[in-house]
Order: C-alpha cells, then structure tokens, then sequence
C-alpha cells in the first residue's frame, strides 16, 4: 500500500506542472471531458442492468411486445454507448499528444539548457539512457496515467452506482440455503467485497515484484540499444581491429540479461495471470450461483436473477479493479521510477551549476580570460590543479602541455563552465565570445552547410562556405555542402579536425580553446592550419593544448602541467622557443 501511495504521489508532482502550465486550459477541458465521458459510460451501465431485468423478464413471459420494446431501447443505449467510447478514446489520445508535446519540450529545454547534459554524465546510472526518458518514459507514463487514473475512478463511481442496486436486489433475491431464506442485509455485497479483498491480496502477494523487474527490463533493453548503436558509430573502428567477436561477446552479455530478466518476467505473469484469469472465470459464474436457489425456488424471476449477476460483476470488478490491472499497475510504477529519477538528475545537475565552487563570471572592466585561485579536482575529490591564477590576454598565442591525464582538458572545461568540481573564479571579458574545439568535434546529421555552420543554423552562405572549405584543404567538400549524411562516420578524423578549424574561422570567436584539435593532421598541415588562424583571426586569442614540440613554435608562450607533490600537478611558464635557443 505504501508503494501505491509513493506512485501516486509522484505521479500527481510529476503530472501537476503540465495542468498548470501556458496550455492548462485546453488539459483541464479534455481531462474533464475524458471523465464526463467515462461517468457517462457508467450512468448507460446501469441503464444497461435495468434493462436486462426487463429483457429477460419478457423473454420469461414470452411478451412480444415487450420484448421488441426493449430490443429498440437497447439499440439507442448501445449506439450512445459505442458513439461515447469511440468519443472517450479521441479525446484520450488528443490529450496524450498535447501532454506529450508539452512535457517533451520542457525536458528537452531542462536538458540541453546550460550544459545539463553534460553534468548529468558525472552522475551515471541514476541519468541512464536519457534518449529512452524523454522518447519512451514520458509516452507511456502519460498513456499508463490517464487509462489507469481514469479507470480507477470509473471503477469508484461504478462501485457506487450499483452499490444501491446489488444491495437492493439482496433483498429481492434472498439468501435461500436447503429452501429457507436467510436473512442478511445486503449480502450480495458483502460477498462481493470478500471475494474482491482475497483477490487483491492474492494478485499483490505473488505480483509485487513486477514493478522492479519491469524497471529492470527496461533498462536492460536501453543498454542493449544504446550498445548496438555504440556499434554502428564506431564501426570502421572494429572492422580496423577485428574486434567482431568482442563485440558479439559484449553485446551476447547485454543481451542475455534482456533474456533473464524476460524470463523473470514471464514467470512472475505468469503467476498473476493465473490469479487474474481464475478470479475473473469464477466470478462469472458466482453470482449466478448464490443467487439461484432463490429463483429455482420460484422467489425470483429470469430478470432478476440475470440483473442481479449483471449488478454483482459490476460491483465485483470495481472492487477487482487492482487484481485486474495490477500488471498494468506494476509497468506504471516502473515507468514512474524512471522518469522520476530522471527528473532528479536533472535537480541536481541544475543545482550543481548553481552552486558549483568554480565561479565563472563575466566583467565589462576585465580586457582578457583570467583564472583566479583556481584548482580542479576529479569526482572523487581528488585534485588535478592546484590553486593558480593565469591570464590569457588579448591577440595572444598559449601553448598548454604536460602528461595525459594531469587535467589539462579539465581546465578547458572549467574555463567553459562545464565543470563543477573545485574552486576558484574564471573571469571573462563581458561580451567576450569563447569557443572550444575538440579532439572529435561534432556534426549534427545534416547538410553539410548546417554542420559547418553549427551551432548556427543557415548563417553563413555558400560563398563564405566554399571559400573557408578550401582554405583548410578541403575543396571537394564544396560540392557537397547541401547533402545530408553522417560527417562523423563519412569523414576521417582529419578531415573532421580540418572542418572544426573552417567552423573556428567562419565563427571567429574572441577566445579559441583548441583541445589536441589538430593532433590528427601531419605537421606540415597543422601548421597551415595554425599559419591560417592566426592570419585571419588576428584579434583572437588562441589557447591550444598540444603534446608534438613543433607547436612550441607556433605560440608566443608555453604554460605547462608539473607535477606538485601528491596535490595534483601546478601550471609553470616555459620560455618561449626562440629563448629557449
């Protein structure tokens, strides 16, 4: 019961923002209409359990008249009841789209807004398949709200409505054991309500595990895809180390958790199912059962007796209602879990960045990038820089070096404000445009044009394109600027790398961070590369980190990476090439 509870109370937070939201008022107004609908459908049950008193009474009676009387009342209550489930159905699904469409856009803003994506990373499994979140969990959380809630609540008014009605017909039908009546008020209802409690806790006894085996299904069925697709991107890759079979073993072990946990699955369905299906066959025919030494003892008619097992499964199948959707139930809660943990995760990545010790600030006095006491620590807390204070100033060329791993790449991304472990303030001039290039810079799927033009979309035109494509050595590319494809996996890592220096010069940022940006290329081409930047982005400052000594030449100053006891490493100024000479 706690677990139900913790569901509904975190499908109510969850779902509450979007009833508030700019489009509340078109929610509220189907929502209500589902629910109109839904109580008309039970308010043409009960006409529907009336009517079956009188059908069969006439059939009984074998009254002609009568009887094609209540075939024509049928008809008209049969055609409002198809047009309002067809109705119930429309609106439901209008609904989910709306829904979809609104909680869609709010957690793709919350993800890509300020770099939460990226912090959610550092948190592993508790932000898992992100993808799977916003495109399934959100679908089927929305879908699995509105049929169960709506459902329930049906069931409540159902139970109401035909509570009078079953209690009513206990008189009318009596108890009758060995041909004397016994008289107990309204027992129709209790025996419904008895055999309802034993199913439900039966069904919850064999069924409570569903819900986390159905969480773990759904993870493990992302990490397969997410796995398969790992594949796919990094196939030239494999091919080159005939890494075939590790992959297959990799993805046969994914793989195989998808089939065991199925397989627990299954057998726990199976078992409720059992439950769910035994329970429903016998009360199909219980009712009929309890109440029918009352008729053939002559104190009942056929209509009564029809109309009383009609009233008894009603009144029973509301009281059922957790036996008969506790699979749907258990999905639900999963589904639950893993949007609300994702909706945690994007917390506390936000909170991160709004309280990360590393400060990054802009400063319309400030004329360069300056790192104030600035240390850096990995997750764990262990520190990679320690407190130092550089500046990097306008127009100037700085080379950054030491061993891998020492956290040169960290730095970069603290002076982006990506990350929050350490200490310490970035300054940056105000207006001051920055811009990193990586190692593997990134293309949407997309024409070319759109990929160069990246994060920007149709800003530069043709001219401008081929014209920087054939300055960083790539003409035949020109031709092909308005063609859609994969450029990570079509290109080589060096034409990928000569793209993110033509993005660099299309874009002309204030401060360029080149991260190992042209370590694919010969040193002759990184050097025309080098000899290109710094021709055509003369007000730039260029800040590279790089491990071959012919870049030492191409920058006016040499900061690099020393060892600093067991405190991580400290930057340290190198003289300059020339003086070094």
């Amino acid at each position: 019961m706690k677990d139900l509870v913790r569901v509904f109370r975190e499908v109510f937070r969850l779902s509450l923002p979007y009833f508030r939201s700019e489009d509340r008022r078109a929610g509220l107004i189907l929502l209500g209409a589902v629910i109109g609908i839904e109580l008309s459908i039970v308010a043409v049950n009960v006409l529907i359990n009336q009517w079956n008193a009188r059908f069969f009474n006439a059939l009984q009676e074998r009254n002609w008249d009568q009887f094609v009387r209540e075939l024509s009342i049928f008809c008209v209550l049969a055609g409002i009841f198809i047009v309002l489930a067809v109705y119930q159905l429309y609106l439901n699904q209008w609904l989910q789209i709306r829904w979809r469409t609104w909680m869609t856009r709010v957690y793709l803003d919350r993800w890509l807004n300020s770099s939460t994506h990226y912090r959610m990373q550092l948190f592993g499994d508790a932000a898992d398949n992100p993808d799977q979140r916003i495109a399934d969990d959100i679908n089927q959380f929305i879908e699995k709200s509105l049929t169960i809630v709506v459902r329930l609540l049906g069931a409540i008014v159902t139970l109401l409505s035909f509570f009078a009605i079953l209690w009513g017909l206990s008189e009318s039908a009596p108890l009758t054991l060995f041909g004397s009546p016994i008289a107990i008020p309204g027992y129709l209802v209790w025996i419904a309500l008895v055999y309802s409690v034993i199913g439900t806790l039966l069904a919850h006894w064999i069924g409570w595990p569903l819900a986390a085996i159905n969480f773990r299904q759904q993870r493990f069925e992302a990490d397969f895809r997410f796995n398969l697709i790992r594949v796919r991107e990094n196939a030239e890759q494999i091919a080159l180390m005939r890494g075939e079979e590790a992959e297959k073993s990799r993805l046969g072990d994914r793989f195989s958790k998808v089939i065991r946990n199925f397989m627990d699955l299954m057998s726990r369905q199976k078992k409720v199912i059992f439950v769910q299906q035994g329970h429903a066959q016998v009360a199909i025919i219980l009712p009929y059962v309890v109440v029918s030494p009352a008729y053939f003892s002559g104190a009942v008619p056929l209509g009564t007796l029809t109309q009383t097992a009609s009233a008894f499964n009603s009144v029973q199948e509301s009281l059922s209602f957790f036996v008969t959707f506790y699979r749907s139930i258990a999905e639900w809660a999963a589904v639950v879990d893993r949007l609300s943990g994702f909706n945690r995760s994007l917390d506390q990545a936000e909170a991160m960045a709004a309280t990360s010790s590393i400060a990054v600030s802009s400063d319309p006095g400030a004329r360069s990038v300056r790192i104030e006491n600035l240390s850096v620590h990995r997750p764990d807390n262990k520190p990679l820089l320690t407190p130092t204070a550089r500046e990097f100033h306008p127009r100037e060329h700085v080379l950054v070096s030491g061993p891998s791993g020492a956290g040169k790449s960290t730095l970069f991304r603290a002076i982006a404000g990506l990350w929050p472990f350490g200490s310490g303030r970035v300054v940056i001039p105000d207006g001051a445009r920055i811009m990193v290039l990586p190692q593997r810079p990134y293309f949407p799927e997309t024409t070319l044009a759109n990929a160069l033009s990246y994060p920007a979309s149709d800003a530069f035109d043709d001219a401008a394109l081929t014209e920087v494509l054939r300055a960083v050595g790539l003409p035949a590319l020109s031709m092909r600027l308005h063609e859609e494809a994969h450029w990570n996996r079509t290109l080589s890592l060096g034409e990928q790398q000569r793209l993110g220096v033509a993005r660099a010069l299309l874009q002309a940022p204030d401060y360029l961070f080149l991260d190992e940006a042209t370590a694919s290329l010969d040193e002759p081409s990184e050097a025309k590369l080098y000899g290109l930047l710094q021709e055509r982005l003369k007000g730039t400052t260029i800040v590279s980190i790089g491990h071959r000594s012919t870049l030492t030449g191409l920058h006016d100053r040499h900061v690099a990476f020393e060892p600093d006891g067991d405190s991580g490493h400290k930057l340290a100024e190198k003289k300059p090439a020339a003086a070094a000479e």
